[in-house]
């Protein structure tokens, strides 16, 4: 099954404004994100304009069909950031129930855990 990665395009963590403006934070993770995730099997990425976590800019949401879906954020617009997002996201889309053992996170997303969500019932 496909885990999609959607990032929010619009985050902009303190202080962007004292930079050239010309990119939103969010849109710069947005295209490492889909660099790193470039042939990579069984994940996705898609953008989204706020996942209302301004607090928490830079964010990602890791979603799969009847799997437990994640809220990451405080991330820098960084590639060591985006290719944890992408390594963490491959082992959700391996995982049957979305789980991934902490053993196996990848360095660069720990502690940027901000939800989790239980999967969707499926429809009667």
């Amino acid at each position: 099954m496909t885990t999609w990665i959607t990032i929010c395009d619009t985050c902009k963590r303190e202080g962007w404004e004292t930079g050239d403006m010309a990119l939103t934070d969010g849109e710069r993770l947005a295209a490492l994100v889909e660099a790193a995730a470039d042939g990579v099997p069984g994940v996705r990425t898609r953008r989204v304009s706020c996942l209302m976590g301004c607090t928490h800019g830079c964010n990602v949401a890791v979603q799969g069909p009847g799997k437990l879906c994640y809220t990451l954020g405080r991330f820098a617009p960084e590639a060591e950031a985006a290719e944890g997002i992408v390594a963490w996201a491959a082992l959700h889309a391996a995982s049957e129930t979305g789980q991934v053992a902490y053993r196996t996170w990848p360095a660069a997303v720990k502690g940027h855990f901000v939800t989790r969500h239980p999967p969707l019932p499926p429809e009667a």
